[in-house]
C-alpha cells in the first residue's frame, strides 16, 4: 500500500508540473555586441545587411524606444539579468561581477520549471552561472554563435525553456570581413560625429559585416524554432548591449550609446505583425515582464515594471522616464542620465575628462581620421565633442528638434521648466535607489589620445552605490 501510495504521489506531482508547463511561452533573448540601435534595416539603415531581424520585426514588433541601463557590456548585461540599476547590482563598472545570491531572471525561471541556457559571450561572473542548466563559453567561435543550435537541438523536451544568446558581433577587433558579401564601403552611413574618409568607411563597412553575421544566425535560431513547432509560442528578443564601438557612441548616455534595437516576435501573444511601439521601455523591465508571462512571482528585488501589456498592446504607453549610467569603463566617469520621449538630461561628475569613448574605439581607424582632421583645425561641431574638455555638468537635449543630441540647451532660458523638472526627477532617482558619487573612482587605465594601456598599478576605486549599500536597496526610483 505504501509503494502505491508513493507512485500515486509522483505521478501526481508528475501531472502538476506538465499542467504548469502546458502553454507556458518559451522565452529566447539574442543580444548583440556593441550594435547602434539605428544600424538595422529595420530602423532605417538603407545599407546595412539585416534580412532575418528585419523580417521578425515585420512578423512582430519593432520598439522605437527601449534604453540600456549602462552603455558597457558587463554591466548591462548584468542589469538586464538582474532587472536593476547598475549601481544596484553591484557590477556598475565594466568587468565586475554579480554579486552571489542575487536573484535573476534565469534563476527565477529555473526555479519554476524552465530549462535555462546560455552560449556565447558570458560578461556577467560565476555566481549567476549556477542560475542555468548549462552555460557554453568553449567554441563559440568568433563571432560567439557558433553553439546556438547545438544547444537548441539538446534540450530536453519537456520543459519550457529561456535562452541567453550573447554574440560577440560587432566587437571589435573585426572578424567577418569574409563572412557572406562583404559591405561596400562607398555606401557606409556617416554619423555627423565622424568623419567622412576612407578609413572610416572601411571601419564602417567591416562594423556592418559583423551584423550582418548576427542576422544570419538569428535566421537560423527562427529556423530551429520552426522544425522543433516552438515558433509559435517562443518570445524572441533581439536587441544590444550597448551601441556603436565608434567615437561618441559606446559609453556614451546619449542615443548613440543608450538606445537599443528592441525587436520582439512572439506569434501566440502579440496582436497583429508588423507593430511598432514607441513606448518607453527600460531593459530592466525585461525580467519582470518574462516572469510574468511565464505565471511567475515577481520578487521584490527587481526593479523593472512589466511591459507585457504593451506587447498585447503596443500603443500602450510604459513609463515616463528611463535612467542610464556611464561608470568606469577604461577611464574615470560618472554619468547619469533621464530621458523622456522628448528630452535627454545628463549629469557630468567628472567633466575636467575628455568622453571619446572606451579604449577599443580610441585605436581604431575612425578615431584616427578625427584626431587628423582635429590636428587640421577643421572639427564640426559634432566631432570636436568628442575631444572637448572641460565638458558640461549638466546637459539638456531637445530630441524631438535635436534627434542626435549635438546641441545642449541647458542653458537657454527656454527650457528653465523642462531643465528644473528633469533635475527634479534625477534627484529623486537617485535619493530613492541609492546612487552616490564616490569620491574615489576607478581611474583610467589607458591613455585617451591613443588607447594604449597605462603602466599603472590597477587597482580598483569605490564602486557607486556603497555608501548607502545600494545592492540592498529595491526601490524603483521614478518611473
Amino acid at each position: 500500500m505504501k509503494y502505491i501510495w508513493t507512485i500515486a504521489l509522483l505521478l501526481t506531482s508528475f501531472l502538476s508540473i506538465s499542467q504548469t508547463n502546458a502553454g507556458r511561452p518559451n522565452f529566447v533573448i539574442i543580444i548583440g555586441d556593441d550594435i547602434g540601435w539605428n544600424d538595422l534595416g529595420c530602423y532605417g539603415n538603407p545599407t546595412v545587411k539585416s534580412p532575418n531581424i528585419d523580417q521578425l520585426a515585420t512578423e512582430g514588433i519593432k520598439f522605437t524606444n527601449t534604453y540600456l541601463t549602462a552603455s558597457s557590456c558587463s554591466p548591462s548585461r548584468c542589469s538586464i539579468m538582474a532587472g536593476r540599476y547598475p549601481h544596484n547590482t553591484g557590477a556598475a563598472e565594466l568587468h565586475t561581477p554579480l554579486p552571489a545570491g542575487m536573484p535573476t531572471l534565469s534563476g527565477e525561471l529555473k526555479k519554476s520549471g524552465y530549462y535555462t541556457a546560455a552560449a556565447g559571450k558570458w560578461h556577467m561572473g560565476p555566481s549567476p552561472k549556477s542560475d542555468f542548466n548549462l552555460v557554453v563559453e568553449k567554441d563559440n567561435g568568433t563571432g560567439g554563435e557558433d553553439q546556438w543550435l547545438r544547444v537548441m537541438k539538446e534540450r530536453p523536451k519537456d520543459q519550457p525553456f529561456f535562452f541567453w544568446f550573447a554574440s560577440h558581433d560587432a566587437h571589435r577587433p573585426w572578424q567577418a570581413d569574409e563572412f557572406a558579401t562583404p559591405h561596400d564601403p562607398a555606401k557606409s552611413v556617416i554619423p555627423p560625429f565622424l568623419v567622412d574618409a576612407a578609413g572610416t568607411r572601411q571601419d564602417l563597412a567591416s562594423y556592418y559585416n559583423e551584423i550582418q553575421r548576427l542576422d544570419y544566425y538569428v535566421g537560423e535560431v527562427k529556423k530551429e524554432l520552426q522544425n522543433q513547432g516552438e515558433l509559435e509560442n517562443t518570445l524572441i528578443i533581439v536587441m544590444a548591449d550597448n551601441g556603436r564601438p565608434f567615437p561618441r557612441s559606446k559609453t556614451r548616455v546619449y542615443d548613440s550609446g543608450m538606445k537599443t534595437p528592441f525587436v520582439i516576435s512572439w506569434p501566440k501573444g502579440q496582436e497583429g505583425r508588423g507593430l511598432e511601439s514607441n513606448s518607453l521601455i527600460s531593459v530592466i523591465d525585461i525580467a519582470p515582464t518574462f516572469l510574468e508571462l511565464a505565471g511567475v512571482d515577481i520578487g521584490p528585488t527587481f526593479q523593472g515594471i512589466s511591459f507585457a501589456k504593451s506587447i498585447k498592446n503596443p500603443w500602450k504607453e510604459h513609463r515616463q522616464y528611463v535612467f542610464s549610467e556611464h561608470n568606469w569603463h577604461d577611464y574615470e566617469a560618472h554619468e547619469r542620465m533621464v530621458r523622456t520621449k522628448h528630452f535627454l538630461y545628463v549629469v557630468n561628475n567628472r567633466p575636467q575628462f575628455s568622453n571619446q569613448g572606451p579604449a577599443d574605439s580610441n585605436t581604431s581607424p575612425s578615431y584616427g581620421d578625427l584626431k587628423d582632421v582635429r590636428d587640421e583645425g577643421k572639427l564640426n561641431a559634432a566631432q570636436a565633442d568628442v575631444f572637448a574638455v572641460p565638458r558640461a555638468h549638466e546637459e539638456l537635449f531637445d530630441c524631438l528638434q535635436d534627434p542626435q543630441q549635438l546641441s545642449n540647451v541647458a542653458s537657454n532660458e527656454k527650457y528653465a521648466d523642462e531643465l528644473n523638472d528633469l533635475r527634479a526627477v534625477m534627484q529623486q532617482w537617485i535619493s530613492e535607489t541609492g546612487d552616490d558619487v564616490p569620491d574615489h573612482l576607478t581611474p583610467a587605465w589607458y591613455d585617451p589620445e591613443t588607447g594604449a594601456a597605462l603602466k599603472i598599478d590597477r587597482k580598483r576605486g569605490e564602486m557607486p552605490g556603497t555608501k548607502s549599500n545600494a545592492v540592498k536597496i529595491n526601490n524603483k526610483g521614478p518611473y
